[in-house]
């Protein structure tokens, strides 16, 4: 259902997740949530707590969305950042999407998108994601591709794209 596409940056593909990307994807996991380096405590709790987090999401993601595909973001063959992507029956849920350090800012994440929305509009679905308040540079992302704050709530929004909305506001 994804593919790489001419509308990739230069080098940029996926491909499925294996066992031995876990190390990698822990990494990743780390990096994408400083906000677990701020816990009061010594550094043994802190990585405690990191890693507790790390299975929460993946027992999480795997019992509401056990048909989630998980995919590895490369460039030019390098694993830079992590998708997981479940092809529902409504709609199409991007569940985590995420950068090493090194590879933010470069429009990676916006192009990684526009490949779940060309899914799902070949298959008429809504895409829809739960950004963080404490993320606004993604929220910025998701709303320049044309997804709606449909539910707002204490600490995140949950975000949708409609095929075809675009041209249908213009």
């Amino acid at each position: 259902m994804l593919s790489t596409s001419s509308s990739m940056p230069s080098g940029i593909s996926l491909r499925p997740a294996t066992a031995a990307d876990q190390p990698f994807l822990q990494t990743l996991y780390r990096s994408a949530r400083p906000d677990l380096q701020l816990i009061d405590g010594e550094q043994d709790l802190i990585e405690t707590v990191v890693t507790q987090q790390y299975a929460a999401q993946l027992q999480g993601a795997g019992e509401s969305y056990p048909n989630a595909m998980h995919f590895v973001i490369e460039k030019t063959q390098h694993s830079i950042g992590g998708l997981v992507v479940d092809f529902g029956h409504n709609e199409v849920r991007v569940i985590y999407v995420a950068f090493i350090p090194t590879a933010r800012g470069f429009g990676y994440g916006k192009a990684i998108l526009q490949g779940v929305q060309q899914a799902a509009a070949s298959s008429h679905c809504p895409v829809a994601a739960v950004v963080w308040h404490n993320n606004p540079g993604a929220k910025r992302i998701y709303l320049e591709l044309g997804f709606q704050v449909e539910e707002s709530q204490l600490l995140a929004e949950r975000l949708v794209w409609y095929p075809g909305a675009q041209q249908r506001a213009s």
